[in-house]
């Protein structure tokens, strides 16, 4: 039996919002391409975003509005790495069995 195809979730929505996905291929595509590039462009501002909110959040004194933006920005970052973590998640094979292959008796 094969198995289902599993679609990639790609790092960004519709103008609808809606979710976009893209079928299997090499991992060579335009598209595919496209995605891995933002998939990392949004791990790094993640991260420069993550950086900078320590700053902003360790310092006591500092503005209600620079704390919201900090909020906003990390909220923001937020949805884009659990998007790349879901979307890496559905790409992983189910079972032990699928990662290493069949065992050998």
């Amino acid at each position: 039996m094969t198995p289902p195809t599993v679609l990639r979730l790609l790092p960004w929505l519709s103008a609808e919002g809606k979710p976009c996905f893209l079928a299997p291929g090499d991992g060579t595509g335009l598209v595919s391409r496209l995605a891995d590039e933002t998939e990392a462009r949004q791990l790094a501002e993640g991260l420069d975003v993550l950086r900078s909110a320590h700053g902003v959040l360790s310092d006591p004194v500092s503005p209600n509005a620079e704390v919201r933006y900090t909020a906003i920005r990390l909220t923001e970052c937020l949805a884009d790495v659990l998007r790349v973590a879901e979307s890496r998640g559905r790409r992983l094979p189910e079972t032990d069995e699928e990662f290493t292959g069949p065992s050998q008796p």
